[in-house]
C-alpha cells in the first residue's frame, strides 16, 4: 500500500482513529461516478455514498451532504431541514474545504470537520461504500457507524 496517496492517506488514519475495520479497496477502473463505483464493488448503485459538498448561502462554510447514489439533492428541501441555504460551489471550493478532489470526496479525513447531513435512504442497506479519497478507492460501512463517524444529522434528501 506505498503508493497510495496523501488524500487516501488521510481516510485510512481516520478510519483507524474510528477503529472501523473495513477495508478500503483499490480498483483499476475509475470509481468516480456512483455507477461506477457500483460496477467496481458490485452493488446496487443506491449503496454508493455521493459524498457531496454545497456551500453555506450565509456563512460560506462548506456542508457535506451524504447521499445515496440513487438519489439526487432537492437543495431548497436539505437548506429547510439544516437551517441554511445551500449553494453549489466548484472543484476548487470543495479540494480547498476538504483536501480532496471531486470524484474521490471522502465523508472521512478531510482536512477540516464539516457539517455533515446523511441521507435517510442510505439506513435501508445494510452495508454502503463510500470514496475513500480518491477516484479509485473506496470502503465498506454502515449507515449508522457512517453517521456517528460524521456526527451527521439524519435527513431526507430528496
Amino acid at each position: 500500500m506505498s503508493d497510495i496517496t496523501p488524500s487516501e492517506k488521510r481516510v485510512v488514519e481516520a478510519l483507524a482513529v474510528e477503529n472501523h475495520t473495513g477495508k478500503i479497496t483499490y480498483h483499476d477502473i475509475p470509481t468516480k461516478t456512483a455507477e461506477q463505483a457500483a460496477e467496481a464493488v458490485g452493488c446496487d448503485v443506491a449503496q454508493i455514498v455521493k459524498s457531496l459538498i454545497f456551500e453555506g448561502a450565509e456563512t460560506g462554510e462548506p456542508w457535506l451532504i451524504l447521499v445515496s447514489g440513487a438519489n439526487r439533492v432537492h437543495e431548497k428541501r436539505v437548506g429547510r431541514l439544516i437551517g441554511e441555504k445551500l449553494k453549489r460551489c466548484d472543484a476548487d471550493y470543495v479540494r480547498t474545504k476538504t483536501g480532496f478532489a471531486i470524484g474521490g470526496v471522502s465523508p472521512l479525513g478531510a482536512i477540516a470537520p464539516i457539517r455533515t447531513a446523511i441521507d435517510e435512504k442510505l439506513f435501508e442497506y445494510d452495508e454502503i461504500w463510500c470514496a475513500a479519497g480518491s477516484p479509485r478507492s473506496v470502503f465498506p460501512i454502515t449507515a449508522q457507524a457512517l453517521m456517528e463517524m460524521t456526527k451527521a444529522q439524519k435527513i431526507c434528501v430528496t
